[in-house]
């Protein structure tokens, strides 16, 4: 019986796999699957079983799940077309009897108002009718969401629409070294774990950046339509540039903001720190 994770070639999922096999999960009984052969071949040098499937191909999905114990559907990158594709990974899951079915899904999933909230509530309610057991894993924001942009935060300053809303930002190896835990753990059926690090505002963020970097960095507050103006200007598509606004306006309503404390239980330690990322970010520009 294995563990199959899907979208194995992502950043989260390739972190999943690993942090299975860190947790003491026997390579072959996990089957990694993905969209890319090339993207596969690391994880089958751990030992690790692969498989080609895209979450539109049932036939491709139904031979990854065959003999499936345990599954892990990582959200898909596909805006618009993600309830679709994740109803075809919980159709397999169902026809091969998994007996628990993980879900990445986002911080109060039921509840938030922004966009990108809607496909990830459509998918849940789409496992929980299906009958398949499941755990839900709705994570915050990834401090890796504000990393890349470091260098313009020195230059430039943190801009944004969240006023002073509260994001419980984690890295990508936290929620997924979370999921891993979940997907192990037999009592994860039918619970939903809200996850986040220690929360921040974005003017904290500034701050944390200006005391690590030495530097003076501020946080200009602007309105959604100016942001939005903003991210298109740096070459955001204006879909996705709205994605993100709406996200802001998400975070001043608290939506970002968990406080449950599932995230440290699971990995049973500390999250990464908004300051050990920021610190860490600097160094890699220093090299």
């Amino acid at each position: 019986m294995s563990i199959v994770v899907t979208g194995a070639t992502g950043h989260l999922g390739r972190l999943v796999v690993e942090s299975l096999v860190d947790r003491g999960v026997t390579p072959a009984d996990i089957v990694a699957t993905g969209r890319d052969t090339d993207r596969l071949a690391p994880l089958s040098e751990l030992g690790v079983r692969t498989a080609v499937a895209d979450y539109t191909d049932s036939a491709a999905l139904d031979a990854a799940f065959e003999g499936a114990r345990t599954a892990l559907l990582v959200s898909g990158t596909d805006a618009g077309q993600r309830v679709a594709q994740h109803g075809n990974v919980v159709a397999a899951a169902a026809r091969a009897g998994v007996g628990l079915l993980g879900y990445t899904s986002i911080a109060q999933a039921d509840t938030a108002q922004h966009v990108l909230a809607t496909e990830h509530r459509e998918t849940e309610r789409v496992i929980r009718s299906s009958g398949v057991p499941f755990t839900f894993l709705r994570n915050s924001w990834y401090l890796e969401n504000y990393l890349p942009q470091v260098p313009g935060y020195l230059e430039h300053g943190v801009v944004g629409a969240a006023g002073d809303g509260r994001i419980s930002a984690a890295t990508r190896a936290d929620y997924a070294d979370a999921a891993a835990a979940a997907l192990l753990d037999p009592t994860s059926a039918g619970r939903t774990h809200e996850l986040g690090g220690a929360s921040f505002t974005l003017a904290e963020l500034a701050g944390t950046v200006a005391a690590a970097s030495g530097r003076e960095v501020g946080y200009t507050e602007v309105s959604p339509e100016q942001l939005t103006d903003i991210l298109v200007g740096a070459g955001l598509p204006r879909p996705y540039a709205e994605a993100l606004v709406s996200a802001d306006l998400g975070i001043a309503r608290g939506e970002l903001d968990v406080t449950s404390g599932d995230l440290e239980r699971l990995i049973g330690r500390t999250p990464t720190s908004l300051r050990e990322a920021v610190v860490g970010a600097l160094a890699t520009l220093a090299a």
